[in-house]
């Protein structure tokens, strides 16, 4: 009796399912985790595109909804935030500063804060904005 082909027991592991499953995983773990993005979430009010002034060593100052101001992520009051300016400012005189501020707070926050950075003579200064719904 002669045994074809077609009868023959498959012993054979097929890994390319595998291998496609791990390749959708890694693509979506780099995009999950380049797209975490260092800071506080706020709510940017919309405008026109524009130039970024990001820069390695631009100082972000945000506020919060609630009115908490962060520089670089880091929760500080008004007077912590002129005394790291200051310091800043010693070591580069002339460094960009963006203000990032939520929608919904008071805008004598984001005045106090642009006041604080005239005072610094502080001359690159830029204010975040989202961008408009198209």
């Amino acid at each position: 009796m002669q045994v074809h082909d077609e009868e023959k027991p498959y012993d054979d592991i097929n890994i390319t399912p595998m291998l496609d499953l791990a390749y959708v995983l890694l693509v979506i773990f780099i995009i999950m985790t380049t797209a975490a993005v260092q800071g506080v979430k706020v709510n940017l009010p919309k405008a026109s595109a524009s130039v970024s002034l990001a820069k390695p060593l631009t100082k972000a100052i945000t506020v919060s909804d609630t009115g908490q101001i962060f520089l670089d992520a880091f929760p500080v009051t008004i007077g912590e935030l002129e005394q790291r300016l200051r310091q800043q400012k010693a070591l580069t005189p002339d460094f960009p500063v963006i203000v990032k501020g939520d929608s919904n707070v008071q805008y004598q926050k984001v005045i106090d804060i642009l006041d604080l950075l005239r005072r610094l003579d502080l001359t690159q200064v830029g204010l975040v904005t989202g961008k408009q719904p198209t």
